[in-house]
């Protein structure tokens, strides 16, 4: 079984994969947050990100915001069905609203990240 999501302060969520791979996206909280989602703009295959640097926007009637790398690594993998099916980010963010897949420089990386409590504590404190 794959190990536990973790989820970065701005709102990303990283689940490592058996393969190694690390699977990221957008938390339930953040898509709440942005509402009326309008476009969003991928990373290309084979970029290299590090760390808390910006992988691509997400736009919505509100605000343009950016999605950042939890971890560093290579993106292999760009769900590219989302930007023309958002609302999967609503209805199944940790599943098929997943946004990119990376080869992480140093999985140990997550290690740095919030585990569900921890992050469950992040948002609750923050105003609606």
């Amino acid at each position: 079984m794959a190990a536990a999501m973790r989820f970065a302060k701005s709102h990303e969520w990283a689940r490592p994969e058996e393969d190694g791979l690390v699977t990221v996206g957008i938390s339930a909280y953040a898509v709440e947050a942005l509402t009326d989602l309008v476009f969003m703009q991928l990373p290309a295959v084979g970029r290299r990100v590090r760390a808390g640097e910006s992988l691509g926007e997400i736009e919505s009637v509100k605000a343009v915001s950016d999605i950042y790398a939890p971890v560093s690594g290579e993106v292999v993998a760009v769900n590219t069905t989302l930007p023309s099916n958002l609302e999967t980010l609503g209805s199944d963010p940790y599943g098929a609203g997943w946004v990119v897949r990376l080869r992480p420089d140093d999985p140990a990386e997550l290690g740095g990240l919030l585990d569900q409590a921890a992050y469950d504590s992040l948002v609750g404190s923050q105003p609606h």
